[in-house]
Formats: C-alpha cells, sequence, structure tokens
C-alpha cells in the first residue's frame, strides 16, 4: 500500500505542476519519474531492470506524433494555412454570421487531423485581425472556435493525441469512428453551431451593430485597404499551396486506409520536406529535415514519455487495478452505468487535468473491463473516447488549445474573453455534449 500511495503522489505531483506554467514541466517529470523508479525498485524486482521502462513506451505513438509535428511545422512556414483563412476572410468579411460559420466549421475540419492547439495558434490571430476589420466583436468567434476544436476531437482517430493512443491499443480504424462516433459528432456539431450561433454571436452583432455612416465608412476602407494588400500579388492559389493541398489530401486517404500510421506519418513528413525547399541563402534552397526537426517543440514528447513510464510503474504495483475494480463495483454489471460512470469520470478529470494523462492512466482500466465477459467493447470505448475529449471543455487547463486562445486574446486585448468566460460558456456546452453523449449510448445499448 505505501508503494502504491508513494507512486500515486509522485504523478499527482507532476499533475500539479502543469498548473504553474512557469515551471519546467519536462524537469519536474524527470524528477519524479527518477524518484517513483527508486523507490519501486526497493520493493519490485521488475521496476529495476531498464527493458521494464524501455517496453512501457508506446515508440510507434511517438514516431506518429513527431511525424505529424514536422508536417505542421512544413504548413505552417508554407503559410498554408493563412492562405486558406485569407480566402475567406475575402468572401465573406460583410457577412459576419457565415464567417462564424465558415471559421468554426474549419476549425472543426482541420482540428480534427492536425492538433487543436496548431490550429488554434494560427486561427486566433487571423479571426481577431478579421473581425476588427469588419467592424465585429471577435470574442463570440473565438468561444465558437474553442468550443468546436475540442468537438472535433472526437471525430478521427487521429484527431488528438489521446485518439491516437486509444486507437493505438485497441486497433479502432477510421471505419470504427465513422459507424460509433461520427452520428454522434453530426448531432452534436449541428446543435452546438445553433446555440452558438443564437445565443453568442447574435447578441454580440446587435451590440456592436454600427449606423449605416459608419458600415459606408467602413466599407470603403475594406475596399482600400484590400486593393493595398493585394497590390502585387497574383489571384488564386500559387503552385506551392496546391502541392501541398494534394499532398495533404493523400495523406488523410493513407491514413484512412493504412494501419500502420507512424509509418504513414513519418513518409508523408519526408514527402512534405521535399514538396517545401528551404531558402538557406538568398536564392538557393534546399532540402533540410533537420530545420524542421529544430523547429519541433519536443516538451509534448517528452512528457508522453513519462507518462508512459509512470503508468507502467501503477500498473505494476496494483493501483489501476484498485481503480478497475471500484469502476466495476459501482457499475453493477450494468453496461449503461458503466458507460455513464466512465463518461463523466474521464469528462471531469480530463476538465480539471490534461486528458493526456488521464488518457493514460484509463486505457489499461479499460481493457481490464472489457476482458470482463458482460461488458462489450462498442459502449465503453464510445464513452471513453467522448469523456477523454468532451472534458477539455469543461476548465480552460484541461485542453492547451483553450490556455493558447486566452493567452493569445490576452496579447491582442480581446477582454471579454478572459478565464472566467471561458470557464462558464465551456462548461455549459460540456454539460450539454455529456447529455447528449448520455442519449446516444442509451439508443446504442438499448435500442440499436
Amino acid at each position: 500500500m505505501f508503494l502504491q500511495i508513494f507512486v500515486l503522489i509522485c504523478f499527482l505531483s507532476l499533475i500539479i505542476v502543469l498548473f504553474f506554467d512557469k515551471l519546467d514541466y519536462i524537469l519536474y517529470s524527470i524528477l519524479f519519474i527518477i524518484i517513483a523508479s527508486l523507490v519501486s525498485g526497493i520493493f519490485l524486482e521488475e521496476a529495476r531492470e531498464l527493458e521494464f521502462y524501455i517496453l512501457q513506451i508506446k515508440w510507434d505513438v511517438i514516431i506518429f506524433i513527431i511525424g505529424l509535428f514536422i508536417i505542421v511545422e512544413v504548413l505552417n512556414e508554407a503559410q498554408f494555412f493563412e492562405e486558406i483563412a485569407d480566402f475567406i476572410i475575402a468572401r465573406y468579411q460583410n457577412k459576419p454570421t457565415k464567417l462564424f460559420y465558415i471559421f468554426c466549421l474549419l476549425s472543426t475540419l482541420l482540428a480534427s487531423f492536425v492538433a487543436a492547439i496548431s490550429i488554434t495558434i494560427i486561427l486566433v490571430p487571423i479571426i481577431i485581425k478579421s473581425s476588427r476589420k469588419i467592424g465585429i466583436n471577435p470574442a463570440p468567434y473565438l468561444f465558437g472556435l474553442s468550443v468546436c476544436v475540442n468537438l472535433a476531437a472526437t471525430l478521427t482517430p487521429f484527431g488528438s493525441a489521446q485518439n491516437i493512443l486509444i486507437s493505438n491499443e485497441f486497433n479502432l480504424d477510421f471505419l470504427w469512428f465513422l459507424i460509433n462516433i461520427i452520428p454522434y459528432f453530426m448531432i452534436t456539431i449541428t446543435i452546438t453551431l445553433i446555440l452558438l450561433q443564437f445565443y453568442i454571436l447574435n447578441p454580440k452583432i446587435k451590440k456592436k451593430k454600427i449606423n449605416e455612416d459608419t458600415k459606408e465608412e467602413n466599407g470603403k476602407n475594406i475596399v482600400e485597404e484590400g486593393i493595398d494588400e493585394n497590390k502585387g500579388k497574383k489571384s488564386g492559389f500559387d503552385k506551392s499551396f496546391i502541392k501541398n493541398l494534394v499532398a495533404l489530401v493523400v495523406l488523410i486517404i493513407l491514413l484512412v486506409f493504412i494501419e500502420a500510421y507512424y509509418i504513414v506519418a513519418i513518409g508523408g513528413a519526408i514527402v512534405f520536406v521535399f514538396l517545401n525547399p528551404v531558402n538557406k541563402q538568398k536564392k538557393l534552397k534546399s532540402f533540410s529535415l533537420y530545420h524542421y526537426l529544430n523547429r519541433i517543440d519536443y516538451k509534448l514528447i517528452y512528457f508522453f514519455v513519462c507518462l508512459f513510464i509512470f503508468v507502467g510503474l501503477l500498473q505494476l504495483n496494483g493501483t489501476i487495478l484498485m481503480v478497475e475494480k471500484w469502476i466495476e463495483s459501482i457499475s453493477y454489471e450494468n453496461e449503461f452505468i458503466l458507460a455513464i460512470v466512465i463518461l463523466i469520470i474521464t469528462s471531469i478529470l480530463s476538465g480539471l487535468l490534461d486528458n493526456a494523462p488521464v488518457t493514460v492512466i484509463f486505457i489499461p482500466i479499460i481493457k481490464i473491463l472489457l476482458a470482463l465477459p458482460v461488458f462489450y467493447s462498442g459502449p465503453i470505448l464510445i464513452a471513453f473516447i467522448l469523456g477523454i475529449n468532451l472534458g477539455g471543455n469543461f476548465l480552460p487547463q484541461g485542453s492547451a488549445a483553450d490556455m493558447m486562445t486566452l493567452e493569445l486574446a490576452k496579447y491582442n486585448k480581446v477582454n471579454e474573453v478572459n478565464y472566467k468566460n471561458m470557464f462558464k460558456i465551456g462548461a455549459l456546452f460540456s454539460i450539454l455534449h455529456i447529455i447528449i453523449g448520455i442519449g446516444y449510448l442509451y439508443v446504442i445499448i438499448y435500442v440499436l
């Protein structure tokens, strides 16, 4: 019991460190891993072997994440996402409601394939700039973005780091998500967008509505700015954009149909590097994987390695089995109750903490539950995926994308987008999404 409590305290201490941005969580994660490993080695022989720690790391997941990070860096440097956003703004800048739907749907689509925080970094400054240009408060657009990117994480097996972990562990492909998750997503995103428009966007449009004279003046300014900005630029997308778009579509298709997704990701990264040579000198271009590897933020990857080892230690000392027994005992061998318990617990924990450690902790628990003959895998895995991803809207610290949105909003002086408002809106929609999820699970278990 002492060992279980000690390792759990080390793990929770690491989670607490995540709440303090000024602290180097990589330093503390390594420190806590060393302490937990040394103490575990005193009591458990397996914890003394280097092979044990190497085997705990999901290397295919690490390779996949590195591949995706390289692709995102290549596309960022090529200004791929900026070109898409600028094209949308040019067409819908005088139609705030349509622009709202376009940005929400675009962020949802992109966040289902690319890390939500990357989409946030790209789109938030563009949304703020375009909103102010047409005289509309950017706050509702940012709240819409926040809610939608967290919901988008449920859409595909590679839509978030947690989905990658779950899909890898339980061999879930795109077809499984298409059958089991996308129906829920379509219902929920429709309800969410309608509510966002009527209760978040429309009041701001009415409040910030300007008189006809100001509209005309703004219209003139927009036209003049547009003319100035487009001088010397070619209309339409350039060849580089077209090449990257084709490559991205092919990559997504391969991810859908090829199970070895880590090979697709790292192979795709190499292709994108060749499609986008680096300007090392004024007129000299060269292909450089090293250039993009240097630009990757490896902190998340190191953090995942530490999480894998921590969960291995918790599993080795029996903590995971104890949690599984507790969840099983409160479900009374009722699959629907068990699914609801998993959905709610993972949602709450993912809201309070980062969803990555919650995912890593619950994967072995779910595996034990699925080994029991009284439970089917479908509803349990659906509840797990929904809970892990939907919890990001409960509290901002549960989602790296939300924290980045708050930081960018503060930098750009969007005062209405603060922690209090983000929590209020995010929590309400998170509760709504969970209620819809419970209804969806009921239909799957008792109707279908």
